[in-house]
């Protein structure tokens, strides 16, 4: 016993896990989900692209190795080589197999602006998946939603439900009574018993839905829920306005959603491969070196005398200049001068979507406010009238039927009253959600 006195001083001052807000959830969501993996790749991704174009500037080493046969090598005019057999000096001439080992550097001066524009298409490409990635976990915030508000809305259904049961419990109880003193006939204690199992089995479906949706969210959280409910989130009063405003006014919400900055993000990406397609067709400059052990050399007379390898070196200024992209140059931008109307497309039917949601939305929230003023009215009414139907039970007036009835009705007016409440709460989110505030 006195073991247990300790435990307990020693855990009653410790606080209880308090359950997550709404706003946890979904940065729990965020933190846990497998897509939040994605920034760490696109980081890492654009860090190896910009060390590649960034290494395109140092000199680049290349090694070959050839052999060759060719059917004519240059020779000496006749009449020099009859002159030098006149002297008996011989030269053979030129090999027509020839052989070489080759290590050549070459160092840009100019490209261009290759090396930039890969730069800047690297840059943009990372920043295109990053607000795509931005896009897909904004998504995920409507599905925490879901469940979270589909968790509040069973657990207040339990507790009515739970209401219910303890009132037919009560109601049985005093018929029980009645049936042992004779007042009541044992078929009216059997019909509030069938109603009692009845709305037992409805609280115990749920139970089970409700512990589903826990154990969903659980899963998006990565951390268990424990039994205890779930906060319920503030009413929102920074939208109380919202009814008053014009469609109109939902012009420049929609500036704040993530998917704004993806489009912007797919513009720049456009404009990248644009400068990247017009800096392709641009003249190069660079530096070379060439060293090569072989045959010929460079000093053909020499090669022509005797035959044995020799070592060679050449250095210079190299200018190249392809014209193959010209040919399709024209039409490679006009793709991407319809990828780009074709993205500005889908920003306008975004910003329409959203806005009509955003409407229809605020008309929910509207219709929801008003429904819920007369709510309280019709649950206070539903109970006056079962009262009242308890009290001719009280009195030895036995209606079974009609006190059940009773009893269902003010139980489907106080639901549907709280599950309006809820719903009014979700709607409300949903439209933070869909301006992003």
């Amino acid at each position: 016993m006195r073991r247990l006195l300790i435990l307990w001083v020693l855990f009653a001052g410790l606080p209880l896990q308090a359950q997550p807000t709404l706003d946890e959830c979904r940065e729990l969501a965020r933190r846990h989900y497998p897509a939040i993996r994605q920034y760490d790749l696109i980081r890492r991704t654009e860090a190896y692209n910009l060390s590649n174009a960034a290494r395109n500037r140092l000199p680049q080493l290349s090694f070959s190795a050839q052999a060759t046969w060719q059917t004519d090598v240059p020779t000496l005019p006749d009449a020099l080589t009859e002159m030098l057999d006149r002297q008996n000096v011989s030269i053979p001439g030129l090999h027509k197999d020839q052989y070489k080992v080759m290590l050549e550097v070459n160092q840009v001066i100019w490209d261009g602006g290759r090396i930039a524009a890969g730069r800047g298409l690297s840059e943009a490409e990372s920043a295109a998946d990053q607000r795509a990635a931005d896009v897909d976990l904004y998504a995920l915030e409507a599905r925490i939603d879901d469940l979270y508000f589909g968790i509040l809305l069973f657990d207040e259904r339990i507790a009515r439900m739970q209401l219910t049961i303890d009132l037919l419990q009560s109601n049985l109880d005093k018929l029980r009574a009645y049936v042992r003193n004779g007042v009541a006939m044992a078929s009216d204690a059997d019909a509030v018993e069938a109603e009692l199992l009845a709305a037992g089995q409805q609280l115990g479906e749920y139970e089970a839905r409700r512990d589903s949706y826990r154990r969903m969210l659980a899963l998006f959280v990565g951390r268990d829920l424990e039994a205890r409910p779930l906060v319920r989130p503030a009413a929102a009063d920074a939208f109380s306005d919202v009814a008053e405003r014009s469609t109109a006014a939902w012009t420049d919400d929609v500036a704040g959603r993530p998917e704004m900055a993806w489009f912007d993000a797919r513009t720049d990406l456009v404009a990248a491969r644009e400068r990247q397609l017009k800096v392709a067709t641009r003249p190069r400059f660079g530096l070379f070196a060439q060293g090569y052990y072989g045959y010929p050399g460079l000093d053909y007379f020499r090669s022509m005398i005797s035959p044995d390898w020799s070592w060679n070196a050449l250095v210079g200024v190299r200018m190249s200049w392809s014209f193959g992209g010209y040919y399709t140059r024209k039409n490679s931008l006009g793709k991407l001068h319809v990828e780009r109307d074709r993205i500005e497309m889908q920003r306008d039917l975004f910003r329409f979507n959203t806005r009509l949601q955003a409407v229809e939305e605020n008309g929910e929230v509207v219709r929801l406010r008003r429904a819920l003023a007369d709510d309280d009215r019709i649950v206070a009414l539903r109970r006056s009238v079962r009262e009242a139907a308890e009290s001719k039970l009280r009195n030895g007036v036995i209606d079974t039927d009609e006190l059940l009835r009773r009893i269902t009705e003010e139980n489907l007016a106080a639901m549907a009253r709280s599950a309006r409440e809820l719903e009014l709460l979700k709607t409300i989110y949903e439209l933070k959600h869909t301006l992003n505030r």
